[in-house]
This record gives C-alpha cells, structure tokens and sequence, in this order.
C-alpha cells in the first residue's frame, strides 16, 4: 500500500511519494492502478518473485488511510503482518529507504489510523526518506510541499530504490531486504 493524498494538488508532494512508490512497482509488471470501489482504494495485481501481488493505494486522504488500507488486506485475504505498507518518512534523510517491521507512528497520522484499522503495528513499513523541514517551518507544511529542484533530480532514483526495497521484502523475505538497503546509508 502506497500511502499519499488524492488530487493532482499533491500529486508530487513529499506526501505522495509511497503513492510514487505504488506507481512504479504497478508499472513493473505492466500494470496501472484501477479503482477498486469496494476498498476505496486504486488497485493493481502484478507479479513479484512468481507471486501475484496486489499493490493499492487509497483514495482517501494520508491521515484516513487505514480504512482502505484494511479493506483491500480483507477483500485479498491478507494477513495484517503479510502487509507492506510505503511511506514518506521525515527522521530518514532524502534519498535512504528503510525497512522494519511494526513500531510506533513517529507522529505519522496515516500508520496511526493504519495502526487502527489493522488493529496491530506489526506490519512491514517501507520508509522512504524526505528529510527534515528547513529551519522552524512546520513538518506538516513540509511533506505537502512538492519536493525541490535538486531533489525533482534525484526522486526518480529514490522511487525505485523504495520500489526495489518492496521487491527485496517479498523475493528475499524482511531480514535480507533490510542488510540490503540499510547498509546503503
């Protein structure tokens, strides 16, 4: 699950960039995201390791996320724990991916209501770095933000480092993903 806010308004906000992430690993396996009216989420099922996966995003803002998020996990009949969700993470500098599995929400009000919906932390967060607000503005400012001219450079190869981290996750299981990716930087 591809975490962003809906609209073309936010469409290349730091926010939106676990929906950036959704995006390219649905183009990986020639796919495109579809609306699944059920889940109220967009949806593509692609493969992955020989596996069907099915990569969503949903159609609802960041902070309400886990009501989707749920309801696509429950219509696939996938596990809490079996769920991997992509997200912007401020505590990670611009351009590193991190993976873990359950923890707290770091103030991210989109895992909170994820966190919820599940009803368990213990699913697998891919976390990709957008670095820390310039000076005292606001961090809720920052992420809706479009990213800057230098990182604009830079994204498309973030996007599929973060799109390779969820490839790594589901071919070589959680472990072997993170020595891989945490020991980029």
């Amino acid at each position: 699950m591809g975490l962003g806010n809906p609209g073309p308004e936010y469409e290349q906000t730091r926010h939106n960039v676990g929906q950036m992430v959704a995006d390219e690993l649905a183009a990986r396996g020639s796919g495109s995201l579809s609306v699944n009216k059920r889940t109220h989420t967009r949806t593509a099922t692609v493969r992955v390791a020989g596996e069907a996966v099915v990569v969503g995003v949903p159609m609802s803002y960041m902070n309400v996320s886990g009501g989707p998020t749920s309801s696509l996990a429950k219509y696939h009949s996938v596990a809490p724990e079996d769920v991997i969700v992509v997200h912007d993470d401020l505590d990670i500098p611009f351009g590193a991916v991190k993976i873990k599995r359950g923890g707290g929400s770091g103030g991210h009000n989109g895992l909170k209501d994820i966190t919820k919906a599940l009803g368990t932390p213990d699913y697998v967060r891919v976390r990709v770095g957008i670095g820390r607000p310039p000076g005292r503005m606001d961090a809720a400012a920052f992420v809706l933000k479009p990213f800057s001219a230098a990182e604009r450079k830079e994204l498309p190869f973030l996007v599929d480092d973060a799109a390779d981290a969820v490839e790594a996750v589901l071919a070589d299981g959680l472990e072997a993903a993170q020595l891989r990716f945490h020991s980029k930087g």
